[in-house]
């Protein structure tokens, strides 16, 4: 038995004592990355929010949503492994799950985050060298669409009624800049937009998650912002991080 201790994103040391045959994944974005790591058979449980590849959504078990595991569920499972993420996940479910299994936690705020979950998920699954081509793919991705924004100011909307946004620190931030895009938000995080007024954006994007913006809100936005463009966007391409941007 080869016992190996990793760091997860949080800087916690994650101890396992040999390679994870059962995975339990609570992060939608990361179980479709683990099945391009090829771990079907070490799998044994998602979350009903865990859609990709469509064929574990069908056929794994679900261990309830991102913000309320069924704790028994996952104990009922046996993991060795459990998947989480700061951001997904409550703190009280990560805990609890702390006591049943290894917990190896993410927490993603940048393009680098994203390349640093892949590289590290890829040692714990001896994938280096899978783990490595997705990272170049995904830099080759960046560099291909690195005028798409043309350096316009945008928002981007994550909710509606009240209506938060992305701002600086997110994932979605890192992405946006990635591609041309200039966030007129400086605040942290997700802030409300009644404390946004004075912005002026070139562009509005509503995203299709986790509020599902459509073609009923257009109108709304536009008189809110009336000189910028309002666009409908998928939120897996701005939010997925791993393989889902490259299959956007």
């Amino acid at each position: 038995m080869s016992i190996k201790t990793y760091k997860d994103q949080l800087g916690r040391e994650v101890v396992l004592p040999q390679m994870p045959k059962r995975i339990i994944c609570l992060v939608p974005s990361i179980t479709e990355l683990v099945s391009y790591f090829e771990m079907k058979a070490e799998v044994v449980g998602i979350t009903k929010f865990c859609i990709y590849p469509s064929t574990w959504f069908q056929s794994k078990e679900r261990v309830g949503g991102t913000k309320n595991i069924d704790i028994q569920k996952v104990k009922s499972l046996q993991p060795d492994l459990i998947i989480g993420n700061k951001e997904e996940n409550t703190k009280i479910d990560i805990e609890a799950l702390m006591e049943i299994a290894p917990v190896w936690m993410s927490d993603v705020n940048s393009l680098d985050d994203s390349f640093d979950l892949i590289s590290s998920l890829a040692e714990i699954f001896n994938k280096e060298e899978k783990g490595q081509t997705l990272i170049e793919d995904l830099k080759n991705y960046f560099l291909s669409h690195a005028s798409e924004g043309a350096g316009k100011s945008v928002l981007y909307f994550i909710w509606h009624s009240p209506g938060f946004v992305a701002g600086k620190n997110t994932y979605i931030d890192s992405y946006l800049s990635a591609i041309g895009y200039q966030n007129c938000v400086s605040k942290d995080r997700y802030p409300e937009i009644n404390t946004l007024q004075s912005l002026d954006p070139d562009v509005v994007l509503l995203s299709s998650e986790p509020f599902p913006f459509n073609e009923g809100h257009v109108a709304f936005y536009k008189d809110l912002f009336p000189n910028a463009e309002i666009k409908l966007v998928d939120g897996e391409r701005y939010s997925w991080y791993g393989i889902r941007t490259l299959l956007c």
